[in-house]
C-alpha cells in the first residue's frame, strides 16, 4: 500500500495507523524481535517516522538518527503490550552482515520484547523482517510511504 505524506502531521498520522493496525495484530508467541526494515534515499523521512513511532510507544526521550553510535535503545512504558523496548539502528555506515556483530544482533534479535526499526537495511545484506516501510522523497515536503 502507497500512501502520500505532505507534512510532519500527516507522517505522524500514518505511523499511528500502521502501528495501530498492523504491529499489534501480530502473535504474542513470537521467539525473537519484531523487525521493521525502514528503507529509503537521505531525508526521505525513516527517523522522522521512527520518532513517531517511539512517541506513540510512550519514548520520552528525543529520538534521534543513530548514524554515527549505530544504535539507539529505548525503553517502553509496561503498558506498551509485548515490547519492553525500542531499538533504533542505522546501518549506513555498514558494509555487510558481519558488521551487524558489532551492535549486538544477535542478542537484540533474540528477544521477542524487543521491536527494532532498523534504517537501511539493503547495506547489511539479506536479512528477514517482519516489516518492509520504503520511504521516497516526491518533493521538499511530500513522501511516498510504502508499506
Amino acid at each position: 500500500m502507497k500512501r502520500l505524506s505532505k507534512n510532519l502531521a500527516e507522517t505522524q498520522n500514518l505511523a499511528t495507523e500502521w502501528l495501530g493496525s498492523q504491529l499489534f495484530l501480530q502473535e504474542n508467541k513470537r521467539k525473537c524481535a519484531t523487525t521493521v526494515f525502514l528503507s529509503g534515499d537521505l531525508g526521505s523521512g525513516k527517523t522522522t517516522f521512527t520518532q513517531m513511532v517511539a512517541k506513540l510507544l510512550g519514548v520520552k526521550k528525543i529520538v534521534t538518527s543513530p548514524t554515527f553510535v549505530l544504535r539507539r535503545d529505548y525503553p517502553l512504558a509496561k503498558n506498551q503490550g509485548q515490547f519492553k523496548k525500542l531499538i533504533h539502528l542505522d546501518c549506513y555506515r555498514l558494509k555487510g552482515p558481519e558488521e551487524l556483530k558489532t551492535i549486538g544482533w544477535a542478542e537484540i534479535l533474540a528477544d521477542p520484547a524487543n521491536l527494532i526499526m532498523m534504517e537501511w537495511p539493503e547495506r547489511v545484506g539479506e536479512l528477514k523482517s517482519n516489516f518492509t516501510i520504503n520511504f521516497k522523497t516526491i518533493s521538499e515536503n511530500e513522501r511516498e510511504i510504502e508499506f
